[in-house]
Formats: C-alpha cells, structure tokens, sequence
C-alpha cells in the first residue's frame, strides 16, 4: 500500500542540507552558499522524480493495484467462480469456469475447475490461507499467471481478491498528474505521543473498521494556524498519516490522500513532505478495500501539493460483478 519509503531518509537529509545552506540571514549569500543551495535543490528535485517513477511503477506492475478486477464477499458455502454466466461469482476475465471455492467453519479450500497453479505450482485445490495468517495469503492463479486469486479478511469477514495482468485499468493506465507543491509544502512538524497501546477504529470504504496502532499525533503550523494529524503504525517504521483537506473532492480525490513520513528524532521532531501525499488505492479502481480518514485527520486546509485526482481510462468497469 505505501510505496517509497526506502526514499524518506534521503528526503530527510537533503531538506536539511537545504535549510543549512539558506541559513545566512546576517548577509548577502556568497557564490558557495548559492552554489550549495543549487546543489541541495538538484538533489531534492532528483529525489523527486525519482519517488514518482516509482509510484508509477507500483501502480502499474502485473499485479499492482490498477490490475484488481474483483472483489468478492465469501458466505458460508460453495461458491462457483469464473467468467461464465452460469457462476455465482462471475469474473471479468478468466477462464469461464475457474473452480469451486468452499467456505465452512472461517476456512477456504478450493477445487480446480482448469489448469491453475497455487503459489507457483500446479494444484487441483486444497485449503488457502488468507491474508490475516503470518505467513501470508496463498495464491490461486490462472491464464499462464496473469490472473490471481487471494483471501483477505476485512471486518472479519473473507472476500475473494482477484487481479489480472491484462486488466483495463492497469493497461490504459492514463498516468498520474500533481500540484504545484514546492519546498514550501515540506513541513517541519511536532510529534505528540500517546499512551503506549493506543489505537484507532479506522473505517474503511467496504463499511467495516479495524484497531489500527495510534503512537500519537502530528502538529505543524501553516500560516499561523496549527494542524494535527492523528498517525498510524502498520508496522512499516514509517508514520502513516491519513487525511482530507479543502482540496480532497476539488482537485483531489474526494476521500482524502495517504502520506508516509519518518518516525520522530530524538527531540520529536518529524519532516512531513506534502508533495508526496499520494491517492489511496481506491483512486484506481473499485476493487480496493481503502481505509478512510478519521474526522480528527480532516482539516480546515487547501494542501495544494502531492497528488491530484486520478483520471480514470473512458468505459471501465464500473460495478462489482
């Protein structure tokens, strides 16, 4: 879900060689000051266009979020799955029948219908773990590994994900455009702890909510005015700050954007770079099961940096089979 963290230490060192060299207020900047600062700046903006690559390129591989095509509740019982009409759950592409898939007592099996592999290898069915197990979910996939098939578990209820290599969304992918942004957005902020343990119902867009780790908040000041920003751990050694603001449904997409930004310093402090706010996954298709920013994260705030919304290729799907 968050792309480009292995980038938020560089991002960090580069803005504070940046305000190290513009730190000269007493006089007239000398020719190695300005030439450090032209330096830091060339670093920054290579940094830049480095993340946005990247973010593209995590959207976009075979099994990115632009290549989910279904999104399927399991109730207790037999399911038959595939692109015929004569399914239960009916996939948008695949083969016209993939299999059964069986759930009975919060456990999926599945029985091959065709030739499919199950991570890697050839399988005519047995028991698949979901995304809640440590190990990871198993993977069901078919069309030579172009498509796949996963549990997950979301409210406690299992759904079958599936992607495509060849889906619409992923190969008319129309591209990713931004604010203005600027150095301006890169925001030194003040991190204020919780009581260890705390966590957060954080909703999501399928209507169910999860306790997600709350270490604490984040504040900085635009303008004069001060602005929190309530931040997750998933586990990731990053801050996951999830928020909507006055251009969330006015230029970006309507839900809000997701950021990733540096655990604290020492002295609780945490650079926050707006210009990297991205959209959920939810932007790119409608089989995404997007967690939804808390009324705490919605602020009172034009944040004109980061991503814009996202528009979708003309005639995609537009409903969940």
């Amino acid at each position: 879900m968050v792309p480009a963290r292995s980038l938020m230490k560089a991002t960090v060192v580069v803005a504070a060689v940046f305000l190290i060299a513009g730190c000269n207020r007493g006089h007239e900047p000398s020719a190695a000051d300005l030439a450090a600062q032209a330096r830091a700046e060339a670093t920054y903006q290579s940094a830049q266009r480095a993340w946005r690559a990247q973010r593209v390129a995590a959207l976009t591989t075979p099994d990115g979020w632009t290549s989910l095509i279904g999104l399927h509740l399991l109730d207790d019982g037999v399911h038959r799955v595939g692109s015929g009409t004569d399914n239960g759950i009916r996939l948008l592409m695949g083969p016209p029948k993939l299999g059964l898939f069986t759930l009975r007592d919060g456990k999926v099996s599945f029985s091959a219908d065709t030739a499919l592999s199950l991570n890697g290898q050839p399988s005519r069915g047995g028991p698949l773990r979901s995304d809640a197990d440590p190990g990871g979910p198993d993977v069901v996939s078919f069309d030579e590994g172009k498509g796949l098939v996963a549990v997950i578990e979301r409210g406690g209820r299992l759904w079958l994900r599936v992607k495509h290599a060849d889906a619409d969304s992923r190969l008319r992918f129309t591209g990713l455009t931004y604010w203005p942004g600027g150095r301006d957005w890169q925001v030194q902020a003040r991190f204020i702890a919780h009581p260890k343990g705390t966590t957060l119902d954080i909703g999501n867009i399928i209507g169910s909510s999860d306790k997600i780790a709350n270490p604490g908040a984040v504040e900085f000041t635009r303008n004069g005015k001060v602005y929190r920003i309530e931040a997750l751990d998933e586990g990731e050694g990053t801050l996951f700050l999830m928020f909507a603001d006055r251009t969330s449904g006015h230029g970006s997409y309507g839900a809000g954007r997701f950021l990733d930004a540096p655990m604290p310093d020492a002295k609780g402090r945490v650079l926050i770079d707006f210009n990297r706010a991205y959209n959920p996954p939810c932007a790119f298709t409608l089989f995404a099961t997007c967690p939804l920013p808390p009324l705490q994260n919605r602020l009172d705030l034009r944040i004109e940096a980061g991503e814009k919304a996202y528009v979708k290729p003309k005639h995609s799907p537009d409903s969940i089979r």
